[in-house]
């Protein structure tokens, strides 16, 4: 029986890539020179650390520059309160990755509702479907791509025949 995986993932290495290219431009910026701002990234989240609030809002503009031009959706990232102590200012950007347990309830629902002869079943992190057409898949792929109610970007994996 065909069937494919909906996921959500971040390419960490092209994550990687887009902050080097973003403390890049950091560095090189007139209104960021002798500020000491910087990006860091650890595992699900990326740490911005500069002199002042509206560098911080400036580096946010870099970001989501660098990671769309990257080819990474910026729909999974979750930003934090800046905070300001003492003379700097930090902000934490969560990256999202995985499909939580609402967001698949939210999908499974979603497909069921077409009323379409598939089946969606969660699997941990991603949800799981399964029919008999190859068609079938398709539309539902279709409908999940246009569902705007989706606030992550959603890939489709391991689709087979």
């Amino acid at each position: 029986m065909p069937s494919f995986d909906v996921v959500s993932e971040v390419d960490a290495h092209e994550l990687t890539n887009a902050i080097d290219q973003m403390n890049r431009e950091i560095g090189n910026r007139f209104d960021f020179k002798g500020s000491d701002a910087k990006i860091t990234l650890t595992d699900t989240s990326m740490n911005i650390e500069a002199g002042s609030e509206f560098q911080i809002q400036q580096i946010e503009d870099i970001i989501y520059n660098k990671l769309a031009k990257r080819g990474i959706d910026t729909r999974c990232l979750e930003k934090g309160k800046i905070e300001e102590r003492g003379k700097r200012a930090y902000q934490v950007i969560t990256v999202r990755q995985g499909v939580d347990k609402d967001l698949s309830r939210k999908i499974v629902k979603l497909i069921k509702d077409q009323k379409m002869k598939v089946q969606a079943a969660v699997q941990g992190d991603q949800v799981r479907v399964t029919g008999k057409k190859r068609d079938d898949l398709q539309q539902v792929m279709a409908m999940l791509k246009a569902e705007e109610s989706i606030d992550m970007p959603l890939q489709f994996n391991n689709f087979r025949d």
